[in-house]
């Protein structure tokens, strides 16, 4: 990629961060510029380097990840962060999003998914692991205010519903493709007409949208 993307690594483990540097530097078109063990070394390492997305661990001695992600989120021309970690409790999630993260990845997810998500986050878009997803709407959706969920899902096609629940229910493009024996271009064209209709501008906004009226009774019933 002719683009290099500068990013952070931050956990208190040394082991961790070979092993993310292994699999993340060069990778892409991604540049791994420095690493830090602690939430304070971190927020000094953004401010001396500037990357373009930090990749941290939550539970580290000192200060902890998310306390170093609100520090690193109100600096100016701050960085993307994206959170790191073995647990995915309800607390964890909700804190990373209040902290101000822009993703939230299980140490088990896949270098892949790792890559794929530096650079959603490098881009401005939210990337939560599929699983976690689920539980971030599910907060998200229990604490904002209702808008008009049920006339705006209505405007949407037999179709294009299965697709938004697909979504809601974190799954992945591809997944939603196999499910409704679609190829991966019709999915993503489906998704370009949602977010035009329902005026969502990311897959989390979207599936806070079918949640809410899930919650309230509101949804559309998909055949």
């Amino acid at each position: 990629m002719d683009v290099t993307m500068t990013l952070l690594l931050v956990d208190d483990e040394m082991l961790v961060r070979a092993g993310l540097k292994m699999v993340l530097d060069g990778n892409q078109g991604i540049s791994v510029v420095g690493e830090a063990g602690d939430g304070l070394a971190a927020v000094q390492a953004v401010e001396a380097l500037r990357p373009d997305v930090v990749l941290m661990d939550i539970r580290m001695p000192g200060m902890d990840g998310i306390e170093a992600a609100g520090r690193i989120s109100a600096l100016p021309q701050a960085p993307a962060v994206v959170m790191l970690t073995a647990f995915d409790t309800e607390d964890f999630v909700a804190d990373a999003l209040d902290a101000g993260a822009q993703g939230f990845l299980l140490k088990s997810a896949p270098p892949a998914e790792l890559v794929d998500a530096v650079h959603a986050a490098a881009r401005g878009e939210l990337h939560f692991t599929p699983g976690v997803l689920r539980r971030v709407v599910g907060l998200a959706a229990r604490t904002s205010q209702p808008r008009h969920e049920a006339s705006v899902l209505a405007e949407l096609s037999e179709r294009e519903l299965q697709v938004a629940l697909g979504v809601a229910d974190g799954l992945a493009n591809a997944e939603i493709a196999e499910g409704l024996f679609l190829s991966l271009a019709t999915v993503k064209t489906y998704l370009n007409r949602i977010f035009d209709k329902t005026g969502a501008d990311s897959r989390v906004q979207l599936a806070l949208l079918v949640e809410r009226a899930r919650l309230t009774g509101n949804l559309p019933a998909a055949h």
